[in-house]
């Protein structure tokens, strides 16, 4: 099979297209012949050499694919030969065939092409763990996105805001702000030019957000702390901000706050099998009634890899960013 491979740590033109055996299946496993994969923030992490890969995990990059079942231990799961599934996987999808734990597989929403359902999984499975699982975002409550325009940050925003909370994002520019307004949130910030913790102050009444997502850290974490509810809760899932922050402890004392920190890939099947089953009851209905949707910025064939890469790294985008692989 055709597959892209991180020839050492550097820049995007290190991934270079290669022939690679097709995956067995393990016990647990199905093999999907791939149709697209999403691109994410870790795949670049490890093409620099900053992102190690799990033990047993294949050291080609792509968390997510959708495609067709094509073998393995499916039928337990309820699957059959020839499903279209898409699915969270700890590596090797940017390859015409992939191996995902049947658990982590999830059908294709009514409606979706593969093209739009293999940007959905790294997302929806982040967000959900870590905002409503591991924060507990209740009714009624607010939340506070930051990188709104991301591919994480686009699909906490429609989410939170379809299942009926208040959504505040920060973004880099006024144009991403707006188009995560037109996303459901209620304000986006432009964090080059507000202070977020401000506006989401004068936004509250003074009270504040009672949950935060993110994915910067660094010295976003003092800030965060001011502009958070009593009781509120920061999940943090990434530190593009830097790993070092000096926060007023004497605030999470008073004030019952919480801040925790997770990251998806290393996780038990199990846990994220937990996942799975919730945003197929939860959330998979959704895209049928058209509440949520697909965000994708540009498509490129597999063997563009290296210029997908690259335009991640220009953050110049909004929503996803996706492999083609069948047909191509």
């Amino acid at each position: 099979m055709r597959a892209i491979e991180i020839t050492q740590p550097g820049k995007p033109e290190v991934l270079q297209l290669c022939e690679r055996p097709v995956p067995v299946p393990k016990a647990g496993e199905v093999l999907v012949k791939v149709h697209a994969a999403g691109i994410n923030r870790p795949d670049v992490l490890q093409r620099l050499g900053k992102y190690p890969v799990p033990p047993g995990a294949s050291d080609l990059p792509g968390l997510e694919v959708a495609g067709e079942i094509v073998g393995g231990d499916f039928a337990a799961a309820g699957f059959a030969r020839g499903d279209m599934v898409c699915a969270l996987v700890q590596g090797g999808g940017y390859a015409e065939y992939c191996t995902a734990p049947v658990e982590q597989c999830l059908p294709i929403p009514a409606g979706l092409s593969p093209l739009e359902a293999a940007s959905l999984p790294e997302t929806f499975f982040t967000v959900w763990s870590n905002v409503f699982d591991r924060a507990r975002l209740s009714p009624g409550e607010t939340l506070l996105v930051q990188g709104g325009s991301s591919g994480i940050g686009v699909t906490a925003i429609q989410l939170a805001a379809a299942l009926g909370h208040r959504v505040f994002a920060t973004a880099g520019t006024d144009e991403k702000c707006r188009a995560c307004e037109a996303l459901g949130a209620e304000r986006g910030i432009n964090y080059r030019s507000e202070d977020f913790a401000a506006v989401v102050k004068a936004s509250t009444g003074g009270k504040g957000v009672d949950v935060i997502l993110d994915m910067v850290g660094g010295d976003y974490l003092p800030r965060e702390i001011d502009c958070l509810a009593d009781d509120g809760r920061i999940a943090l899932i990434a530190l593009l901000g830097g790993a070092r922050a000096e926060i007023d402890m004497g605030q999470v004392l008073r004030r019952r706050l919480t801040i925790s920190g997770s990251t998806l890939r290393p996780r038990p099947v199990a846990f994220k099998a937990a996942i799975a089953r919730s945003l197929r009851e939860r959330v998979w209905p959704l895209f049928g009634q058209g509440t949520l949707k697909p965000v994708i910025y540009r498509s490129f064939p597999l063997a563009q890899a290296a210029e997908a890469h690259a335009l991640m790294e220009s953050s110049t985008h909004v929503g996803k960013i996706v492999l083609e692989v069948a047909g191509h």
